[in-house]
């Protein structure tokens, strides 16, 4: 038997009504980083814990940034800045992305913003409404589904093959757009499977969105990040300018997850938008960061180099050690920092894998199930940890299956 409500409850029962946004923001993508948060937890109370189920670089941020930041800090640079971001790093950022995108950007398409998480929240607020359908391939982040809710949009999924490479085929594209589409959210290089988008998918993109009169979304978090191949972005393309918005960060590239500098480049007017909606969600960034990113993005910066060759080599590393594990079918990643594992061929689905994989290991993997159907019965793993580590971990991985195997 419960034990009786107090009054206190009671009224709170009575009046603590929530709005329909908490139904829009939960549900599985809230649900998925349950066995990172269990892995963390055991790490902390001492157990030998190898984290492989979250992106955060194990590289330290390049010490040229580090020490501007320290500088800004001691002359005193800490008071508030422009919704937007500083003149100074709009500018920095304007370059930075003129130069990964091929066109010329100017500062006043640019809006500075919380990481990519938040600036990829913010663009979908001042864009999507109830009613309005986007477009995303899925296996997705996360995230997406959540982010579009939040706006009052509807996600609509189209399916990436596993078979195909989890390349994306813009006739599938083509066949989900109804009178309701209002844009496509893109998510390339892509993450969890680490597959590039092809020039003729660019192109077959930009083709649907001037078409249809589509907003296109493009999160571009690991562009610098591909190990073979280019970066091709539908955004670069003739007449997308007006209707694209490109959301970047340093988080990846820079080894900055901690420092929360993102961003979006997009028409000018929707730039006021987004800076009116940081004024009333922020009211502005950091400044201190803001100035140690301005110095120094797009920079030459060798750490930066060899950061992206130690990815390589880590990302092949474990593509060879699990490559040939009985029960386990591995797709190497074109770019990013994680490998998507086919794990059907143990017996186990993705969720009882990882969770038995935590207990019986002590190695944290994803579930793929988190990131839609098409990615059902695999697993993402980053290679963001030292050699050492990684290696340990595939053969703690390889021993589990075995065991189950033997089981």
């Amino acid at each position: 038997m419960s034990a009786p409500k107090s009054g206190t409850d009671l009224e709170a029962a009575e009046t603590g009504r929530y709005s329909p946004l908490v139904e829009r923001i939960g549900g599985k993508g809230a649900q998925a980083w349950a066995v990172h948060s269990e892995a963390m937890a055991r790490a902390a109370a001492g157990e030998d814990v190898i984290a492989l189920s979250v992106g955060d670089p194990d590289f330290d941020t390049p010490r040229p940034i580090v020490e501007a930041a320290v500088s800004e800090l001691r002359a005193g640079n800490t008071h508030y800045t422009a919704f937007a971001g500083t003149a100074a790093l709009r500018q920095a950022i304007a370059g930075y992305q003129s130069g990964l995108s091929g066109r010329d950007i100017g500062p006043d398409e640019v809006a500075v913003l919380l990481g990519a998480q938040n600036a990829l929240f913010a663009a979908a607020l001042c864009l999507f409404a109830g009613g309005d359908e986007v477009i995303v391939p899925e296996p997705a982040y996360v995230t997406y589904q959540a982010v579009l809710g939040a706006a009052g949009a509807t996600m609509v999924p189209v399916p990436l093959r596993a078979d195909a490479g989890f390349h994306i085929d813009p006739r599938d594209v083509a066949a989900a757009v109804t009178g309701r589409t209002r844009g496509i959210l893109l998510n390339f290089p892509h993450n969890p499977t680490g597959a590039l988008l092809s020039e003729d998918a660019a192109r077959g993109i930009a083709d649907l969105c001037r078409e249809h009169d589509l907003w296109l979304v493009s999160d571009e978090v690991y562009s610098n990040l591909v190990f073979e191949g280019r970066h091709a972005s539908p955004c670069a393309l003739p007449g997308m300018a007006e209707r694209s918005v490109i959301v970047n960060s340093v988080s990846k590239s820079h080894a900055m997850t901690g420092w929360r500098l993102g961003w979006t480049v997009a028409p000018a007017e929707l730039t006021r938008h987004i800076g009116n909606l940081s004024q009333c969600m922020l009211y502005g960034n950091p400044s201190f960061t803001q100035a140690a990113l301005a110095t120094w993005l797009g920079r030459d910066l060798p750490e930066l180099g060899a950061m992206k060759e130690t990815y390589r080599r880590r990302r092949d590393l474990v593509c060879r050690r699990l490559a040939g594990v009985p029960g386990l079918r591995v797709h190497k990643p074109e770019a990013g920092m994680f490998v998507m594992i086919d794990v059907r061929g143990t017996g186990l689905g993705a969720e009882d894998f990882a969770w038995r994989l935590l207990e019986k290991k002590g190695v944290s993997v994803l579930a793929g199930d988190a990131f839609g159907p098409s990615a059902a019965g695999h697993v993402r793993i980053t290679f963001a940890v030292a050699d050492a580590k990684l290696a340990e971990a595939c053969d703690r991985i390889a021993a589990f299956v075995e065991e189950i195997g033997r089981g």
